[in-house]
């Protein structure tokens, strides 16, 4: 496991002279073994902020540091799960999962065993030879995460993973990744537009907004651990979903131009 820390970072997009600020003095921590969610409107640089920890979009202002590393190039020892599983149409499930292991020009022996481990845990040992058309977009995206899974990475990077889901899979999936997580305990940075979601899984949420955009509150989900679906139905979980919705509200408004 490994911590992320962010320090006064901004994002400019443009040269200098007509540069758009989308994101300005981000400061936030990520401590190992910690699941957090960025939660913010649409447009507020969630997915930008991510991908700079990635070491895959270049910071234009401040540090991000991945443990004691200055991350200043793509990541080796992540773990990325983005929108759509991107699978490759003519891999099996399993020769998907490890793709990343034939990149690194690992011999497989010492991983096969690990990749059919996890699609046994998200219950997709019998697809190991299926080919991702016959697979529906739950069970593709459960490939990717395994995939993501399959180096042991020390940091897992999501970026809003279950959106193109329909509601029921897609509350199956947060399952899917509790159980994940409570089993593996990786530090976990997640990017949703969805706040139930964010609630369930997540130890914190921190809230963006703005323009330029900034953290504007960072909560800490009280429910203990391990958690299962019975927490969403509790009056304490409608609460702090409730709140949220406010923040949100809130961030909205800030991008909003002020009237002369």
């Amino acid at each position: 496991m490994v911590s992320v820390r962010c320090q006064q970072v901004g994002k400019s997009f443009g040269q200098r002279s007509t540069a758009k600020e989308v994101l300005a003095a981000v400061d936030c921590v990520v401590e190992e073994g910690e699941f957090v969610s960025l939660l913010g409107p649409s447009g507020c640089g969630k997915s930008t902020l991510l991908m700079m920890v990635a070491g895959l979009e270049p910071i234009t202002r401040g540090r991000i540091y991945a443990g004691d590393r200055l991350v200043e190039a793509p990541l080796a020892d992540i773990g990325i799960v983005f929108q759509d599983p991107t699978l490759l149409p003519w891999r099996t499930t399993l020769a998907n999962v490890l793709f990343p292991i034939d990149v690194m020009r690992r011999p497989r022996a010492a991983d096969v065993a690990r990749a059919r481990g996890l699609l046994d845990l998200v219950g997709l040992g019998d697809a190991a030879d299926a080919r991702p058309r016959q697979l529906s977009g739950g069970m593709r995206q459960r490939a990717a995460i395994c995939r993501a899974l399959v180096t042991d990475p020390r940091l897992l990077l999501m970026d809003e993973p279950f959106s193109a889901l329909d509601a029921i899979t897609r509350d199956e999936m947060g399952l899917v990744l509790l159980d994940l997580w409570e089993r593996y305990r990786k530090t976990v940075l997640f990017v949703t537009h969805s706040i139930p979601e964010a609630v369930l899984l997540s130890d914190r949420v921190l809230v963006m907004g703005g323009k330029p955009s900034r953290i504007i509150e960072d909560l800490r989900i009280p429910f203990p651990r391990p958690r299962d679906g019975a927490v969403v139905r509790t009056q304490a979980f409608h609460a702090l979903c409730d709140h949220l919705h406010a923040q949100i509200h809130h961030a909205k408004a800030l991008d909003q131009p002020t009237p002369n």
